[in-house]
């Protein structure tokens, strides 16, 4: 089951939805896990060496006050030592909790150690210094100079493993952040890439059956009926499809009725308008000078009138004949230029009664060409004869030919009126008169140009017409070498 152009729309968006909803989960997942290491270097790291410095700082405290704290026994100076021990003992608590690693935990071991050594030094040195003055304070003094430089030594140890796990988490944050970094414009890529495929292929699916179906209707309009409108696409657009072979199919074969109606009607005609015809030509010729000059003037209208309606019977006869294909054709290779100047001539007469100038010209050498020459000459007297015919007196008409790719091309260029923008696609139909706004409609049948297309497509080329209202129109057939 096909889908329909709104559910195709619908998962083409929720594709695409997806894609970058993922796009984003990934980044906000990434800005997440970044924002985790910092807080933990913060919270860690960064904490173990502000702990360091108060721990130094303590020591270095301690190391200032214990000479009074000893000897002295001052409140004032003992409480300040007191103070700096517990705050080294604090400090010394909270770093033990925050140590990560072994080699932190190890170093703050060692501290703690070195720091019981010198507590201990302290109040041995105390109790020894309150019973006997005359001790050996140059040994207690090395000895604890030895135990703080341990333990400031060890608290520089702790701070290169701090330092050292900083530099290795901002490394390691980095790496990842150039790998999601690149994997997000990857995906960011991909989604693009994927998104705009979607959106062509879903577009393309909407819009090749809908050009297609342009397409036949233009030829609808050029009474072309072929019901063959099998396309791939959605519902909708297939049940159009459907109506629209429907139509063709009933438009063919209405045209076919009218143009076997047509063929009936003239081929019924004919006979006895020839018939009609000769009986006025027979009357005429026996009346001789005995008839009056109103039954002569009758008579030549009778003849008249059956010439031209045994002309329109013969061009519907043909026109039929050409879209049934079966029109026989005597091709042969000619020259286009005895042609055209025959068309010329024939129609000189008409033309130096409005005095219209027709010039001839043909460029370079023209290729001679496979073709009936009784129909081309129909084409070119037709065209020619149109030309003379709509255009105003004192007025111009030009023919040229001249090679082109493969074939000649031959225009007819007139000085008329133009025709109108909307009758130029449907000038050629059967039936179809154009003239231009304010002059009347010249007096035909309009199927003179049909029949021109027709033998212009029966020999494989190609009629078009170019014209503008008050410029004139120049009708244009190019036929294949």
């Amino acid at each position: 089951m096909k889908l329909t152009i709104l559910s195709r729309l619908m998962i083409g968006y929720l594709i695409m939805l997806a894609l970058v909803i993922t796009v984003s989960t990934y980044a906000i997942l990434k800005l997440h896990e970044f924002n985790t290491e910092n807080q933990y270097i913060l919270k860690i790291d960064n904490s173990l060496l502000n702990h360091k410095k108060e721990l130094a700082d303590s020591i270095l405290m301690q190391r200032q006050y214990e000479d009074e704290h000893i000897t002295t026994g001052n409140p004032s100076q003992s409480d300040a030592f007191i103070l700096a021990a517990r705050e080294f003992r604090k400090y010394l608590n909270e770093a033990s909790s925050l140590a990560d690693t072994p080699k932190k935990r190890a170093s703050l071991g060692k501290v703690k150690a070195y720091y019981e050594n010198y507590q201990s030094l302290i109040e041995e040195e105390t109790r020894v210094a309150r019973i006997n003055q005359s001790y050996d304070r140059k040994w207690y003094k090395q000895e604890k100079e030895n135990v703080s430089a341990e333990i400031l030594k060890k608290l520089e140890t702790l701070e290169g493993y701090s330092w050292q796990d900083i530099s290795n988490r901002l490394k390691m944050l980095g790496e990842a952040g150039v790998s999601a970094r690149s994997l997000v414009i990857l995906m960011a890529l991909s989604t693009i890439v994927l998104g705009t495929g979607i959106s062509f292929f879903i577009t393309r699916s909407i819009n090749k059956p809908l050009t297609i179906l342009v397409e036949k209707t233009g030829e609808v309009s050029q009474s072309i009926f072929e019901s063959d409108l099998n396309i791939s696409s959605p519902p909708e657009i297939k049940r159009v499809a459907e109506a629209f072979n429907l139509m063709c199919g009933k438009l063919k074969a209405l045209d076919k009725m009218k143009s076997d109606f047509f063929s009936t009607v003239s081929h019924e005609l004919r006979m006895p308008l020839i018939s009609m015809r000769e009986g006025a030509n027979l009357l005429s010729e026996d009346l001789g000078g005995l008839g009056t000059e109103k039954q002569k003037r009758l008579l030549t209208i009778l003849a008249e009138e059956g010439d031209r309606l045994i002309g329109l019977v013969n061009s519907l006869l043909d026109l039929s004949k050409m879209e049934a294909g079966m029109m026989t054709y005597d091709f042969q290779r000619a020259s286009l230029e005895p042609l055209i100047e025959q068309s010329i001539n024939e129609i000189s007469p008409l033309a130096e009664a409005k005095r219209i100038v027709i010039e001839a010209k043909a460029e370079g050498r023209l290729p001679r060409i496979e073709m009936d020459i009784e129909r081309i000459l129909q084409v070119l007297r037709n065209l020619v004869g149109n030309a003379v015919k709509f255009t105003p007196e004192g007025g111009e008409v030009r023919v040229l030919a001249r090679p082109v790719h493969q074939g000649v091309e031959v225009s007819v260029t007139d000085t008329g009126p133009g025709i109108p923008r909307e009758n130029l696609t449907i000038i050629f139909n059967k039936f179809e008169q154009a003239s231009a706004v304010g002059l009347s409609r010249a007096k035909g049948t309009g199927l003179g140009l049909a029949i021109v297309k027709q033998i212009i497509k029966s020999h494989r080329g190609e009629v078009w017409v170019e014209s503008k209202q008050g410029e004139g129109s120049r009708f244009i057939f190019v036929l294949p070498v």
